[in-house]
Formats: structure tokens, C-alpha cells, sequence
């Protein structure tokens, strides 16, 4: 993301706290829709008839968009006016708010929620980078807490607005909540940001702007469609290659740019790469979960979206808990320990959470979900900051750009691969004998349309069925889940620097970089 190198020293403005609250309440919005439409899913499939890829799409159009623009974004906004590129990513994304709120069929969610991603891309690294025009250095701390707060918390927030909007609105009311929130964010732009610049920046590489965004989509386009034309298929393999080619193509410019948007060397740091691939893992593993845990809770179990939110409370709790007592654990065991002992916990969550049985009461649910979301936490916070700690800094910028990139992959990947191996489990476990052909491909495209179903042909044993058919699937996920963060742990055990290596990785005298507020995206 963008640090706060440069810095304009301002007359002392009483409004910049308005100024201030504004951005927070902008960037709390792209905290929670972060995880808003999760809860939505279920009912957005029951009156759209989206399938189990058009859900996953629902979901990582946003992410895929955001992770391919969030560099260019920043660099745009150095070139061009950080103000005026941060008004035009939120009017953007208002303007996509309207879009879905107002769908009426798939395609325009997704479509929505991709310009969604526009919008966001735009403003997270610009909200950063204006705040050395509106605060002196001694209250940048501060208002960089605030913005980071803002971020982390909107995240848990998400799923418990959107099912109370839910129970008393449409489902469109989960995209209509933006817009208030992000008009007084234009409006206190407008009239309470000064305008500032650097002509110096580098141009805006558009080739490998274009290479990430489309390499991206199709990767996690091949992998969606992967459990329904069959992992073998001519169109799936070529979906892969294509996209080796295409990120590879990438990975080959970029290494031969003189100034690069994605500075790939830097993986080349072992301090810098352990951690950035246990937050990819962390964010892999909480999107997958917030995407199947909803079907799960409403589907399965037959919980309102209300109750859904609220019961995702557990995963996310850990967060509180790792943000107190994270920081002291490292300074006493240090990030090596506590990483390698958080994705153990981990790993033993996923596994006890594949014991789930169409008999489990919640209270199973909240157990397992709660031990996930402490070993999620007590992984990402340590790595975060030991990624960002092993970063000279004049290579700040480029780094946590670089980490917040990776990082969204991981997120767009939770859902691709974790809903596909529950998609492909769950097609093959169904069972629609004696079913109309259009009732059985209803019933197939996802566990809420089997239940309709149901609940219309009286058809109790193909409710039972969908019931049995997803908890398989998700059990499968977690214990991949359980499998990769074990993995993880062992490569973190034998990669990762310990406490007594240089903090950055780098010669003797450099200076580290501060952590950047990057939290909960």
C-alpha cells in the first residue's frame, strides 16, 4: 500500500478531523464489503437462481479487480491529483452501489461487484497517501490508527450488518447501504481536502495492469468451472495454460522493468516471503470460510441471515484478541514461534471442523470456528508485520503494495479453490434420481436450490440429500484447510529467519520500514 513518505506540513485546519472521519467512513464501507455479501448469498441464489460458479464470481469479482488496480491506482493518484482520483474512486464506487442494489439477474451483480473493485482499488491506497497533506507529523500516528481501525474493523462488522439488513429489507439493501456513507466521504472530499501531486512519479504500466487483471481472472475463472466440465477438459486445461502464460508473461516483464509496479525480487528475501505466504494463507483460508460457513448456517442449518451474522462472530473474535496480545507473545517467543504454534491451531480447527455432521448443533460450529479464527489471527498479525519489518525502507512502498497484492490473490483463490472442491463434491453426491430434468439441474446448481426444490415437489429426501451432499464438500475444504496450514507451519518452521537475523534482511545501517496500515485488507 502507499506509506507516508512525503510529507506537506498543513496550517492546523479544525475541519481536517471531519476531513478524517469522512475517509474512516468510506473505508469502513470497503471494510465490510469485504465480507457483506457473504451473508446475502444464500438469499441473492434463491431469488436470482445463481449457481454455485456464479456465486463464487458474486464474491470475486471485487477481489480479483481490486488486486489487479490497487498499485496503478496509487500511482495514478501521485500523477493526476490524490484528491481527485480519490473523489472519482468513490463516486465510482457509489455508482456500482446503485448498480447492484437494483439487479435483476446475475450478471449485473457481478458486474456491480467488479466496478466495485474499481472503486476500491481507487480509494484504499489514496485514503493513505492523503493524510501527510492534512496532519503534522505528530498527529499522523493517530489519524493512521484511525484509518486503520477503519479497515480492520468493517470486516466483522459485514456479516452482522448484512443479515440485519436482510431480515427487514431486500437483498439489494446490502449494495444501497454504501451509498449514503460514500456520498458525506465525496461530499468531505469536495470541500475539505487539499489537492496534492507528484509530477515525478512513474507512469502507470498498463501492460502489466492488463496482464495481472486478466491472468487473474482467468486463472480463478478456470478453477471455478473446473468441478462442472471436469478437471480434464480440453477448455479447463487450455484455462490454465493460458493463464501461466499470461502471469508469466508478468513475472518476465516485471523483472526486466527498471522500475516495476510488482518488485518480485523481493520475494527473494526469506524474511519478506515466509511471512507475505502466511498472510496469503490467512486471507485464503478466512475467505473460504466466510464464503461456505453462510451456505452452510442458512442452507443447512436453516438459520435467518440475522442469526447467520451474528453466529460468524467467533471466527472473526480472534482478531480482538490477537491485536492485545500478538505483539507481547512476539517479543517474548518471537514471530517464528508464534506463526509456526497460530498455524497449528490452525490446522486442528480445519480438522475438527471436518468432523461436522448434519447432527451438529451450533455450539460444535462455534467451537471450531472460534479455535480457526485465534490460530488465523495469531498467524496474520505476526507475518503482516514481519514482512513489512524485513522491508528497507526505500523499498516500503513497493513492498506492501507487492504484500497487499499477493495477499488479495489469496483471498480471490479462498473462494475459487475451497468453493470448488465443495462444488465438485457436492454435484457428484447428490442424488436426483427420479427428478425432472430441470427440478435435478436446479437442484444441482447449488445446495439453496436443491431446498426449493424440495420445500416445492415435497421432496424431503432430496433436501436431505443437498444436506448431506454439502457438508462432504465442506469437509473436504477444511481439511485442506487443515492439511495446507500444516504445511505452512513447516515451511515457516524451516524458512523463516528467527529473532536473532537482521530485521530487514539487508545490510547493516539500513533503515527498516514502519508498518504500514494495511489491516483487514
Amino acid at each position: 500500500m502507499v506509506t507516508l513518505t512525503r510529507q506537506v506540513e498543513p496550517g492546523l485546519d479544525p475541519r481536517r478531523w471531519w476531513a478524517l472521519a469522512a475517509l474512516v467512513a468510506s473505508l469502513l464501507v470497503l471494510g465490510f464489503d469485504m465480507t457483506i455479501l457473504n451473508v446475502a448469498l444464500p438469499t441473492i441464489t434463491a431469488d436470482l437462481g445463481a449457481t454455485t460458479g456464479q456465486q463464487q464470481w458474486m464474491a470475486d469479482a471485487y477481489v480479483v479487480v481490486f488486486a489487479a488496480l490497487m498499485l496503478p491506482a496509487g500511482l495514478l493518484g501521485d500523477r493526476f491529483g490524490r484528491r481527485r482520483v480519490l473523489i472519482i474512486g468513490l463516486g465510482v464506487f457509489l455508482a456500482a452501489s446503485v448498480v447492484g442494489a437494483f439487479a435483476s439477474d446475475v450478471t449485473w451483480v457481478i458486474a456491480a461487484r467488479a466496478l466495485m473493485g474499481v472503486g476500491g482499488a481507487l480509494v484504499m491506497p489514496l485514503a493513505l497517501s492523503v493524510l501527510p497533506s492534512l496532519f503534522p507529523r505528530d498527529e499522523q500516528t493517530k489519524a493512521l490508527g484511525m484509518i486503520s481501525a477503519a479497515s480492520a474493523l468493517g470486516m466483522p462488522l459485514g456479516p452482522i450488518l448484512g443479515g440485519w439488513l436482510l431480515n427487514h429489507f431486500w437483498w439489494g439493501a446490502v449494495f444501497a447501504v454504501n451509498v449514503p456513507m460514500v456520498a458525506i466521504g465525496i461530499t468531505a472530499c469536495l470541500f475539505l481536502l487539499p489537492e496534492t501531486k507528484d509530477p515525478a512519479a512513474p507512469r502507470v504500466d498498463l501492460l502489466s495492469t492488463l496482464l495481472t487483471a486478466v491472468g487473474l481472472g482467468v486463472l480463478i475463472h478456470t478453477i471455478i468451472e473446473g468441478p462442472a466440465k471436469g478437471w480434464t477438459d480440453p477448455a479447463v486445461l487450455g484455462g490454465f495454460g493460458a493463464a501461466l502464460a499470461l502471469l508469466g508473461a508478468l513475472v518476465l516483464r516485471e523483472r526486466r522493468s527498471p522500475r516495476p509496479m510488482l518488485d518480485l525480487a523481493l520475494l527473494a528475501r526469506r524474511g519478506f516471503l515466509t511471512p507475505t505466504l502466511v498472510a496469503t494463507l490467512g486471507m485464503f483460508v478466512l475467505a473460504g470460510l466466510m464464503f461456505l460457513l453462510p451456505q452452510y448456517l442458512q442452507a443447512v442449518r436453516g438459520i435467518d441471515a440475522l442469526g447467520t451474522g451474528l453466529r460468524t462472530i467467533p471466527l472473526m473474535a480472534g482478531t480482538l484478541v490477537a491485536a492485545k496480545l500478538a505483539q507481547p507473545l512476539v517479543s517474548r517467543f518471537g514471530a517464528r514461534s508464534v506463526i509456526c504454534v497460530a498455524l497449528v491451531v490452525l490446522a486442528f480447527a480445519g480438522f475438527l471442523g471436518a468432523r461436522t455432521t448434519t447432527g451438529s448443533g451450533y455450539g460444535f460450529t462455534a467451537l471450531w470456528t472460534t479455535i480457526a479464527g485465534v490460530g488465523f489471527a495469531f498467524a496474520m498479525i505476526p507475518a503482516m508485520g514481519g514482512a513489512l519489518a524485513a522491508l528497507p525502507a526505500d523499498q516500503a512502498g513497493c513492498g506492501s503494495g507487492l504484500l497487499s497484492t499477493v495477499r488479495q490473490t489469496g483471498t480471490a483463490l479462498g473462494v475459487a479453490l475451497l468453493g470448488a472442491v465443495v462444488a465438485g463434491a457436492y454435484t457428484a453426491g447428490l442424488r436426483t434420481t427420479g427428478l425432472p430434468g430441470a427440478a435435478a439441474d436446479t437442484a444441482r446448481d447449488s445446495v439453496v436450490g436443491a431446498h426449493e426444490v424440495a420445500v416445492r415437489l415435497g421432496d424431503g429426501s432430496l433436501a436431505a440429500s443437498a444436506d448431506a451432499a454439502y457438508l462432504h464438500g465442506m469437509n473436504l475444504a477444511l481439511t485442506v484447510i487443515g492439511i495446507t496450514a500444516l504445511a505452512a507451519a513447516v515451511l515457516t518452521a524451516v524458512l523463516m529467519p528467527g529473532p536473532d537475523a537482521p530485521a530487514a534482511n539487508a545490510p547493516s545501517g539500513t533503515e527498516v520500514a514502519p508498518v504500514s496500515a494495511d489491516a483487514g485488507q
